[in-house]
């Protein structure tokens, strides 16, 4: 993952993960966002909205930076390439799709949950990685046990999949992480409701919870 946007992940802390099923909610959901603290989302390519979506957004809130989830094909790299997306994430570590995103130009981040997914992340130069799913997986002491001989290579995590604000300050206290991503902030049914104030509310907390952790120097 280029320097500049692995910059962008850690400086935000938080991933916003989006699914957006109507392209009428791209606007106020980003600027909700924003005005909560939160600029880096991920949109998953589960709705047929989501590439529709994502060029709105990058037309008309530059402010945020963009990436997709659930990033599974060749052609799906293209489209998000396409519309300009500044990383994508997948929830499995699969060699064929790392190297078309490398070709491409696109930073990316495979999923990992084992050790062997890590080594092949590894192989294919990467080194920001998806935990993925998180807290079944056994959360922030399973990463820590699994990463330990890696650490050398300065590997980072973000954390998906059962994160929420009870359990962000685990994740955001561990120098492993640089940052978490969550549907919490911004649930498909509050987006579907267009309750754009409880987002707003949710990014806040999460945003002043981040801000709290590194104040400190725990990260």
């Amino acid at each position: 993952m280029s320097s500049g946007i692995a910059e962008k992940i850690d400086a935000a802390g938080i991933i916003a993960v989006l699914i957006v099923d109507d392209v009428k909610h791209a606007i106020p959901l980003a600027n909700s966002l924003l005005e909560g603290g939160v600029d880096t989302i991920e949109l998953t390519l589960r709705t047929p909205a989501a590439l529709q979506v994502a060029k709105i957004i990058k037309k008309e809130v530059p402010e945020i930076t963009l990436g997709f989830g659930t990033v599974l094909t060749i052609e799906q790299v293209q489209a998000v390439v396409d519309v300009g997306a500044d990383f994508a994430v997948s929830p499995g570590c699969n060699p064929k799709i790392i190297a078309e995103s490398t070709k491409r130009g696109l930073p990316f981040a495979p999923g990992i949950m084992t050790p062997t997914d890590i080594e092949i992340a590894i192989q294919e130069g990467c080194r920001i990685l998806k935990f993925f799913p998180a807290e079944t997986s056994g959360g922030i002491r399973h990463l820590e046990s699994m990463s330990a001989p890696y650490n050398y290579l300065g590997l980072k995590f973000i954390p998906l999949g059962g994160c929420n604000l009870d359990n962000a300050s685990s994740y955001l206290q561990s120098n492993l992480i640089t940052a978490i991503g969550g549907t919490w902030v911004a649930k498909r049914s509050l987006i579907q409701s267009e309750d754009w104030s409880t987002i707003t509310n949710n990014a806040k907390e999460i945003r002043n919870l981040i801000t709290e952790i590194r104040s400190k120097g725990q990260v």
